[in-house]
C-alpha cells in the first residue's frame, strides 16, 4: 500500500459522515474481544488478570476491614456504655442521701430511659482457690434487671429475689478465675471498714454467689460484682446514701441537650459527667485507626488501577495495526477511545463486583470463618483476653459499602482514560506505513 493510498484511507473517515453511535454493540464487541486471552497477547492478559485480582482483593479487604471496625465501635459502645450508663451524677457539698428524690426528677427528663442509684467501691474478692480485685456495685433488684449489660446476660443462677438473698452476682471471667459457680461462697474485703479508736479497720464478709453473668467484654466480666443496694451501703459505710446516680438516654450522641435539661432537673449541687468524657480518647483512637486502615487499604485498589494503565498501554501498542484498520474503515477517534474505555472499565467493574460479593460473604460470616481458622490451624486468632470482646464483631454499613464500590469504580475508570486517549490519537498512516 502506497503512502498516498494510506493518506487517502486515513482521511476517508473524516469525509464520511457515517459512524457508530456511542457505546454501540460494535464497540462492545471489539472491547470484549480484546479482553480474551490469546497466545500472542499472553503477557497483556496476565497484567489484566493481576489488575482484576488486585481490585478484587482491595475491595473485599476494604469491606471486611470496615465492617470489623464498625463492629468494634458499635459493640464496644453498646457494652462499655451499656454497663456504665451515659450520664453520671455525684453529690457534692452534701452526701447524696436524697437519691430517691433526685432519681425521680431525672426520670421525668425527656430522653432519659433508665435511672438508677448505686454505691460503688473497690474491693478484693477471694475464694478458697484464688483471689482477684473487683469493683463492687450496690444496686436494687428492679434496676439490676433493667441494666442493659446485665439483663438477658445471666448465664447461671437468677436475679429473682436479689434484694433479699444477701448474695452477689459476678462475671463469668471472675467466676472462672476464682473457680466458683452458683451456690459457692466468695469473700469480699474492703479497707474502708468500721471506724475504731485505732483507725479504720478492714472489713471482710462472705457472700454466696447467686448469679453469674457474661457481658461479652472480658475486662468487665472479670471485675464487676453486684450486691443489693442496702447491703452495699452497710458494707462500704454509706448508710442511707448513694455514691452515684447513673442515667441512660435514648440518643447518646445528643448529650449536650440532655445535660442542659438534667442541670435544671437535679435541683441540687452535683458533679455531672457523661460517657464522652470517660471514653473520649478510646473512641477517638478507634475512629482514627479506622480512617488510617481505610487509606492504607485503598492503596491496594490504587496499585491495581495502575496495573490497568500499564496493561491497556501495552494493549494499545500491540493493537496499533488493528486500530489503524478500524480507522480506515470509518471508526472515529471517539469510537476507538470508547472501545478501550470499555476494555479497562470491564476489568475494574468485574473485579469490583467480585470483590463486593466475596467481601460481603466474609464480613457476614466472619465469626464462623475465625472459628474454622482456629480449628484448622490450632490457634486463637481473636483472643478475648487481649481484644476485650468475646467474639469477632462485624457490622456491614451500606454507606461504607457504597463508598468502597464507588471509589474502586472511579479509580478504574480514571485509569483507562490515558491509554484510551493514546489509542484515539494513534495515526493510522504511521501505524500502517510498514505493513
Amino acid at each position: 500500500m502506497t503512502d498516498q493510498a494510506l493518506e487517502q484511507a486515513a482521511i476517508a473517515p473524516e469525509l464520511t459522515p457515517s459512524g457508530t453511535r456511542a457505546f454501540s454493540s460494535f464497540e462492545w464487541m471489539i472491547a470484549l474481544r480484546y479482553l480474551r486471552a490469546r497466545r500472542a497477547q499472553g503477557f497483556v492478559s496476565v497484567i489484566a488478570g493481576f489488575s482484576f485480582l488486585g481490585i478484587l482483593l482491595g475491595v473485599a479487604t476494604l469491606i471486611v476491614v470496615m465492617s470489623v471496625m464498625n463492629g468494634f465501635h458499635i459493640e464496644l459502645m453498646n457494652k462499655i456504655v451499656g454497663i456504665n450508663g451515659h450520664v453520671f451524677l455525684q453529690g457534692v457539698e452534701t452526701p447524696l442521701t436524697d437519691y430517691d428524690a433526685v432519681t425521680e426528677r431525672v426520670k421525668r427528663v425527656p430522653g432519659v430511659t433508665l435511672v438508677l442509684p448505686m454505691v460503688e467501691g473497690a474491693a478484693g474478692v477471694s475464694s478458697p482457690y484464688q483471689q482477684s480485685g473487683a469493683l463492687v456495685r450496690g444496686i436494687r433488684e428492679a434496676d439490676n434487671k433493667q441494666l442493659p449489660g446485665i439483663a438477658g446476660n445471666v448465664r447461671q443462677g437468677t436475679l429473682e429475689g436479689f434484694d433479699h438473698l444477701n448474695g452477689v452476682a459476678i462475671g463469668a471471667k471472675m467466676a472462672e478465675q476464682l473457680s466458683v459457680r452458683v451456690g459457692d461462697t466468695v469473700s469480699i474485703l474492703t479497707s474502708k471498714g468500721a471506724a475504731t479508736p485505732f483507725g479504720v479497720a478492714p472489713r471482710i464478709k462472705a457472700y454466696p454467689v447467686v448469679a453469674i453473668f457474661q457481658i461479652g467484654v472480658s475486662e468487665f466480666d472479670g471485675i464487676f460484682v453486684y450486691m443489693p443496694l442496702e447491703e452495699a451501703q452497710a458494707f462500704f459505710n454509706h448508710d442511707g446514701e448513694a455514691t452515684v446516680i447513673e442515667a441512660f438516654v435514648d440518643k447518646p450522641d445528643d448529650m449536650d441537650e440532655v445535660r442542659a435539661r438534667l442541670d435544671v432537673a437535679v435541683q441540687r449541687p452535683m458533679i455531672m459527667t457523661d460517657w464522652r468524657q470517660r471514653n473520649r480518647s478510646f473512641f477517638e483512637a478507634l475512629k482514627i485507626e479506622r480512617n488510617v486502615m481505610f487509606l492504607i487499604l485503598t492503596l491496594i485498589v490504587l496499585v491495581a488501577a495502575l496495573n490497568i494503565i500499564s496493561g491497556l498501554t501495552m494493549l494499545v501498542k500491540d493493537k496499533g495495526r488493528d486500530i489503524a484498520i478500524l480507522r480506515t474503515m470509518g471508526a472515529t477517534r471517539g469510537a476507538i477511545m470508547r472501545v478501550f474505555l470499555i476494555t479497562g472499565s470491564a476489568i475494574g467493574s468485574t473485579g469490583t463486583l467480585a470483590g463486593l460479593v466475596i467481601g460481603l460473604l466474609i464480613a457476614h460470616n466472619l465469626e464462623a470463618v475465625r472459628q474454622v481458622i482456629n480449628r484448622t490451624f490450632g490457634i486463637n486468632a481473636f483472643d478475648p483476653n487481649f481484644y476485650l470482646l468475646s467474639r469477632l464483631p462485624s457490622v456491614i454499613i451500606l454507606n461504607d459499602v457504597v463508598l468502597v464500590v464507588g471509589l474502586s469504580l472511579t479509580l478504574s475508570l480514571l485509569a483507562t482514560i490515558y491509554p484510551a486517549w493514546r489509542a484515539a490519537k494513534l495515526d493510522p498512516v504511521e501505524a500502517l506505513r510498514y505493513e
